[in-house]
């Protein structure tokens, strides 16, 4: 259902729409940026972010295993706020000049990737460490969906107006 067309808004509300996506891209890369320094983009690392390296005498860091709580608090945290940062995306996808096909599939594959992901990452704490090859996987389509969601939000607001 498309309420306006975001080519065709003008004024405050674009200046509005880009300023929002604008902030909202700068804080979902502050939280990449953080996996990066905290646990890396491996599977060994993300595994190790959760379950701990006590094993390992020769960590340079110390980590230990993730209390439940702490895991709840995580995932719980994480799914609610990606499938608000997706529902604002995928709405304005829906106003977006793209074939219904790609914002279809744009729209609902991280809403799957969310649920692959925490599902995976709650697993692998359970003691599935072959789930961690799932969260990077998952995980990755998630963040390229967000990616290719903005990059075409941001044509069209930015697109140049006859």
């Amino acid at each position: 259902m498309q309420l306006f067309k975001l080519i065709e808004v003008k004024g405050s509300f674009r200046s509005f729409l880009i300023v929002f996506i604008m902030s909202l891209t700068i804080g979902y890369s502050f939280g990449l940026y953080y996996i990066s320094i905290s646990s890396g983009f491996t599977g060994q690392t993300i595994e190790e972010n959760y379950n701990g390296n006590e094993a390992n005498e020769d960590a340079d860091i110390m980590k230990f295993k993730m209390s439940e709580k702490e895991v709840i608090s995580i995932i719980h945290g994480h799914i609610v706020s990606f499938t608000l940062i997706f529902l604002a995306i995928g709405f304005l996808l829906f106003q977006s000049s793209y074939s219904m096909k790609l914002i279809s599939f744009l729209v609902i594959e991280p809403f799957i990737s969310i649920i692959v992901t925490f599902s995976g990452i709650w697993f692998m704490w359970n003691g599935y460490s072959w789930m961690k090859f799932i969260v990077i996987i998952s995980g990755t389509i998630m963040h390229l969906a967000f990616i290719c969601s903005v990059l075409l939000i941001l044509y069209d607001l930015l697109k140049r107006r006859e």
